[in-house]
């Protein structure tokens, strides 16, 4: 058992690693000061737990990753930092690169700092495949060059150059997981910024038109969180990987008129669907060679693509 600290964990994808790390019996505090996330998904996770008759040991603090004291109280005691906390968009990069960089950039040198103040034994930071672009080499590998198209690409790249300097200077052992659009259930679907799936769901069940950035042609690694999290778990103790950049996705592609056929198949009710122009700053096919995964993971995905829409369909008909 080990003390787990998550940034960010009240967040989508943090309430979730939250939820694992509880079920496979660690401690875990949570830290999240709520400008993305939301204490229902960790009163989620509470309900859930205590449904299934799992005891769990969950702390949780309300505070910024900008703040050295907060930090320096959340990371008492802990073995394993797991750092979700960002501003996870690309449309808001674009209207405030300055927030962009201040969260994701200098927040993740605090939480870094902060580590390696605190002694913990290892940080697994949330990276994101923005960092490769547009690249036209697919499936896309960990030694592809970067080629980050937006602000928020450049800040998520930068810190994962700061998570090797800490390795190489600090010997801060850290792992970088490159997320290929991450969905499932308790994704925000009512923000601005809202990720294209949750976003369709709603659309689709309150008979509003799915809004298509571009022709419909893009694809994605549309990748369901429980994979996520079993990777998630896997770097925390896998041997040998600090410094490691290890991309954590499905391994396929999806079109976006393909997910919006598997939604109406699956809601059994034909989508209206608005073309508008593209977003600046979006690539146009993303893939991940997942191959560096398996072999110093052991990383194996659970739940593929339809499996996973499905169990987020069926979440959002039941969630006003």
């Amino acid at each position: 058992m080990a003390n787990c600290l998550v940034t960010g964990g009240a967040g989508f994808i943090g309430s979730h690693l939250t939820e694992g790390l509880l079920r496979a019996g660690h401690q875990v505090r949570v830290l999240d000061n709520l400008s993305t996330g939301s204490m229902r998904n960790v009163q989620a996770v509470h309900q859930q737990l205590e449904a299934d008759g799992v005891e769990f040991s969950l702390e949780t603090m309300e505070g910024s990753i900008l703040a050295p004291a907060t930090l320096a109280k959340a990371m008492a005691d802990i073995d394993f930092v797991f750092h979700q906390a960002a501003l996870p968009s690309v449309a808001f990069s674009l209207q405030d690169p300055f927030q962009s960089n201040r969260v994701n950039v200098e927040g993740t040198l605090c939480v870094l700092m902060a580590a390696c103040e605190a002694g913990v034994k290892r940080v697994i930071y949330a990276g994101s495949s923005s960092a490769y672009g547009d690249s036209q080499t697919l499936p896309k590998q960990e030694d592809h060059p970067p080629n980050p198209l937006s602000p928020y690409a450049v800040a998520k790249l930068t810190g994962e150059h700061y998570c090797r300097v800490f390795t190489h200077v600090h010997g801060l052992e850290t792992v970088v997981l490159r997320y290929f659009n991450v969905f499932g259930t308790r994704q925000n679907p009512n923000s601005q910024y809202a990720a294209v799936i949750p976003a369709f769901i709603a659309a689709l069940l309150q008979d509003q038109p799915l809004q298509v950035f571009g022709d419909g042609h893009q694809s994605r690694d549309f990748t369901y969180v429980a994979n996520v999290v079993h990777g998630n778990m896997l770097a925390m103790t896998a041997p040998d990987v600090a410094g490691q950049v290890i991309n954590l996705a499905l391994g396929g592609r999806t079109s976006l008129l393909e997910l919006i056929a598997h939604l109406e198949e699956m809601g059994q009710r034909r989508a209206r669907v608005t073309f508008l122009p593209p977003r600046a700053g979006d690539v146009k096919h993303s893939q991940a060679d997942i191959t560096r995964a398996q072999k110093l993971l052991g990383f194996e995905t659970a739940v593929s693509v339809e499996e996973g829409l499905a169990r987020t369909l069926a979440y959002y008909r039941q969630v006003p």
